[in-house]
């Protein structure tokens, strides 16, 4: 094993402390590292997980010097990336999916959302992240370990390597590799498996609601007539879903559509909204109705562009809302029509929205 010494000026205060707890001590400590082989350089992630004092950031800087990122407090969180899209990308990639706190400063942030932050900036080729999940609750640890070993791998980004206290996160994270530094022992991916998510999908009364509007990126108003479940997982809950009967004349059988879906910042990054989505629609097509969803989500529609088994894209799919904002306009002016047909929402939010594209899917899954 490798030595390590560090020394320091010894004082009356060390002099005390070393007397009172009969510890020798002259100013000098020694620490060995464990044995660590040479790991090969082609992988995606690697972990060095053991107790707090194993040698576990001594060994980190074999591989290189983490990253400090920095944060303007006059900008958005969003506004430090290059491009919209950049942002989207790198935010949403380690599970951080809330669009509201976006466009907040950095400072204002839960501890959770700052840890997502901060690694949406730092994932790279080569980078390096100490205390991984250290200061964040375990549910947030697993949820983002889970987005963020898909992008990683998804990017192809090579040779990321984490340090971290905490076993639990292992499973989730799926590291090519894993240096234990209490038992100096090696264990590679073919080893891990990440575990089931189930999750469970109840009714619920719309009085839930509260509990989740601050983290939808719409507005926080839901239908009284919508129709209300809740998902649980492990007994927590997690994430709500709404509906709302979709009258049309152009549709002979009973439809609904997706009204509000949301999953907590917590949980954010396993997939869940989704997998909610899809048990919610579920309830209707199994009774012969039809089930359509309409959203700006990047997360959501990508997902259901990507699942074409499940999700059949509508006419409406992909388009923007212009046209159909212009013809309103102009029967607003005409008088055929009153300002609050605008969807439910006003003028002015409309003409913002208008060239935003929306994706537009029947569920059939």
């Amino acid at each position: 094993m490798k030595k390590l010494t560090s020394q320091v000026q010894t004082d009356q205060i060390t002099d005390e402390i070393s007397t009172m707890f009969d510890y020798k001590f002259n100013g000098q400590t020694e620490f060995e590292l464990p044995n660590f082989r040479n790991i090969n350089n082609d992988f995606n992630i690697g972990l060095i997980v053991g107790a707090s004092g194993t040698g576990k950031s001594s060994l980190l800087k074999d591989f290189g010097e983490e990253e400090i990122i920095n944060w303007d407090k006059n900008k958005a969180v969003c506004s430090h990336f290059t491009t919209s899209e950049e942002a989207q990308e790198r935010l949403s990639s380690v599970g951080f999916n809330t669009i509201p706190s976006w466009m907040k400063p950095y400072h204002v942030l839960s501890t959770g959302e700052k840890f997502r932050a901060d690694l949406s900036r730092r994932i790279k080729e080569n980078a390096i992240i100490d205390e991984f999940t250290s200061v964040v609750d375990r549910n947030v640890a697993k949820s983002c370990s889970n987005a963020l070993q898909k992008f990683i791998r998804n990017k192809n980004i090579k040779n990321v390597v984490f340090a971290s206290c905490h076993y639990d996160i292992i499973d989730w994270l799926q590291p090519d590799w894993v240096f234990d530094t209490n038992s100096s022992k090696v264990v590679t991916r073919g080893l891990l498996r990440r575990p089931k998510v189930v999750l469970e999908v109840v009714p619920c009364s719309p009085k839930i609601w509260p509990y989740f509007a601050d983290h939808h990126y719409l507005t926080g108003h839901i239908s009284n007539a919508s129709r209300c479940w809740l998902g649980t997982w492990q007994g927590v809950p997690v994430g709500f879903a709404s509906v709302i009967f979709f009258p049309s004349g152009t549709i002979k059988e009973k439809a609904w559509r997706e009204h509000r879906t949301v999953i907590l910042p917590d949980f954010q990054g396993l997939g869940l909204g989704v997998r909610l989505s899809e048990a919610v629609a579920q309830q209707f097509t199994k009774i012969g109705h039809r089930f359509f969803s309409k959203t700006a989500h990047p997360r959501f529609g990508e997902y259901r562009e990507a699942h074409p088994e499940k999700w059949r894209p509508t006419t409406h799919n992909k388009q923007n809302r212009k046209d159909d904002y212009e013809k309103e306009l102009k029967r607003l002016e005409e008088g055929k029509t009153k300002i609050r047909t605008f969807g439910g929402y006003s003028q002015e939010l409309r003409e913002r929205h208008k060239e935003r594209v929306c994706y537009a899917h029947e569920f059939i899954g």
